[in-house]
């Protein structure tokens, strides 16, 4: 292995605190000069806000060696649309999306993309509702998902993530939606281009046995899982097989040698 991916949440940091090794793991990372990147699908908050947040748990990080979803599709949205961005969104995230001609909130107005991130509890039937009258509209926009994750650990147990509501707009719509983000093997790929690394020498260490560990899988890279985040017992008993297992990403130092 000559480069690795860390997912964040679950892996780095559980709600408002690192993972026990956390801190110590990423310095043995650095001290031997290994090319990494920590990608999330977090829609939640811009990159800086991200640094600030590891900042605070003794993790020094820089948005370069940050690959998140909002950024990824903001390169895609200057290459391939024109015109008004609907944005379903955080409001600390709509900052990424700048460049583009803000959306009134107009459901009688054509629109060229509509983005679907984490909303959380923010999420209401007439805010879903808005983004299905979007995308019912002729001609239909494109439909930018910000990851398709399914559920993720909060303090207060499993959440739902972006997916189900993705998922429950392509089937009212009948829009496909371009996923940036994990699972999408485009922005596994993406990080080994950041990386400059073969797809097949990275390792992707994640708590997600379907976005992180078989989407990463499925991109060609080796994937690691950690029993720590959303991790259950019953990950093990389905058909997808981490290259790797590990209680956390303390144990990353001493494993490292057996890939």
């Amino acid at each position: 292995m000559q480069g690795i991916l860390f997912d964040l949440d679950g892996v780095v940091y559980q709600a408002n605190r690192a993972i026990p090794g956390a801190g110590e793991a990423l310095d043995w990372v650095k001290s031997n000069n290994i090319p990494y990147l920590f990608v999330t699908n977090t829609t939640s908050k811009p990159r800086e806000a991200i640094c600030s947040k590891l900042a605070g748990m003794g993790i020094e990080a820089d948005p370069q060696h940050i690959l998140t979803p909002p950024a990824a599709a903001v390169n895609w949205l200057e290459s391939n649309v024109k015109g008004t961005v609907a944005l379903f969104v955080p409001e600390a995230t709509k900052t990424e999306f700048s460049v583009f001609s803000p959306w009134d909130g107009d459901e009688t107005q054509a629109v060229a993309a509509v983005v679907i991130g984490d909303l959380g509890e923010a999420w209401s039937f007439t805010r879903l509702n808005q983004a299905f009258r979007c995308l019912i509209r002729e001609p239909a926009p494109a439909l930018i998902a910000l990851g398709m994750t399914r559920y993720w650990r909060a303090e207060d147990g499993l959440r739902l993530d972006t997916g189900p509501f993705v998922a429950a707009l392509q089937y009212a719509s009948g829009v496909e939606a371009l996923v940036i983000g994990k699972p999408s093997a485009a922005f596994f790929n993406s990080g080994a281009q950041r990386l400059g690394v073969a797809p097949e020498e990275i390792l992707m260490i994640g708590d997600d046995i379907r976005g992180d560990i078989e989407g990463a899988q499925q991109a060609g890279l080796q994937a690691a899982l950690v029993k720590t985040g959303k991790f259950q017992a019953q990950d093990l008993q389905g058909p997808v097989r981490p290259n790797l297992i590990m209680d956390s990403i303390a144990e990353l130092p001493a494993k490292w040698q057996t890939l």
